[in-house]
């Protein structure tokens, strides 16, 4: 028995699914054969959120496509990438245990965020990451990039100081030792399910369905879910500059999830920052309440303005 396992091409989604892979071939002997597959996110040279306008899920709808048509058995995806809408033709059968959630910063001379001057140019392709950047209130300046991991980290020395990247991309390719920060979610809040992977199939076939289950990390699922049903109610895309992280700690009365979110301004401007706790089981629901909480304090007109700066 051989499954396709679908794939964009870049090296970190190969990466990142060749761990899967691995796991599936180790746990239940059963051949894995990547299908590399390329999206409009990685043949465009638009913007990431123009791209993302223009198409829901640029990343993953033409692997979505595939599988639909029986090209792949399943696909590997970064779960942020997915949309909140679900999709009654698949079915994410697994999610993993999470990696690092955290963005880091990979800088010159070893400098942290705090340590770069006044001017200092960041790279960014993320309204996220810009809004929270600004938000320090330095007078860094912040610039607009695209590509890989490596083509982003390239251009630190030459025409920038640093950049802002994932944590979880730098692992899977074993270049952590390159951050010089890894940012304290109090600073920089990641985005809704970074660091998870989704195993996608089609909720028709069971049998894939069943052995990918096996892969899946019930604390895991229980945070993204609350980070993502967050998004949902927010009705903000994944390249909003909305910020969200949900951890699980134990409690007086056994396992608390803990979730934060932030709303930001393109601009720097006054932003949103929330918490709310409860028990695990109570993930979707604490994502709802406190999107409804932020969208009470203006977290939609917030968003908007931010779409308008961009469009300017």
């Amino acid at each position: 028995m051989t499954l396709r396992l679908g794939t964009r091409s870049s090296r970190l989604a190969m990466a990142q699914s060749e761990t899967i892979a691995q796991t599936i071939r180790e746990r239940h002997g059963v051949d894995v054969e990547l299908v590399p597959i390329a999206t409009l996110a990685d043949s465009s040279d638009d913007k990431l959120r123009e791209l993302a306008a223009s198409q829901n899920g640029v990343f993953v709808a033409t692997l979505r496509e595939a599988l639909v048509a029986g090209e792949v058995d399943f696909a590997v995806h970064s779960l942020k990438d997915i949309p909140t809408q679900g999709d009654e033709r698949l079915n994410v059968a697994a999610i993993p245990v999470r990696a690092d959630a955290r963005d880091v910063l990979v800088a010159r001379d070893g400098l942290t965020v705090m340590e770069l001057p006044n001017g200092a140019r960041i790279g960014t392709g993320s309204l996220r990451r810009a809004s929270q950047l600004r938000a320090l209130g330095r007078d860094f300046e912040i610039v607009e990039i695209r590509g890989n991991v490596e083509t982003r980290m390239a251009r630190v020395d030459d025409d920038l100081d640093a950049v802002v990247l994932a944590a979880a991309g730098l692992a899977r390719l074993g270049l952590s030792d390159n951050a010089t920060e890894v940012f304290d979610p109090l600073t920089m809040l990641p985005a809704p399910g970074q660091g998870a992977l989704a195993c996608e199939c089609r909720a028709e076939d069971a049998e894939t369905t069943r052995l990918l289950a096996e892969l899946d990390d019930s604390d895991t699922r229980a945070v993204v879910t609350a980070e993502r049903t967050l998004l949902a109610v927010l009705e903000a895309g994944c390249s909003a500059p909305v910020g969200a992280l949900a951890e699980i700690a134990l409690g007086d009365d056994g396992d608390e999830l803990w979730l934060r979110a932030f709303v930001g301004d393109a601009s720097g401007a006054p932003s949103i920052r929330r918490s709310i706790t409860g028990t695990t089981d109570q993930a979707r629901e604490l994502g709802e309440q406190l999107a409804r909480e932020m969208l009470a304090e203006g977290a939609s007109q917030i968003m908007a303005s931010s779409s308008q700066e961009d469009a300017s």
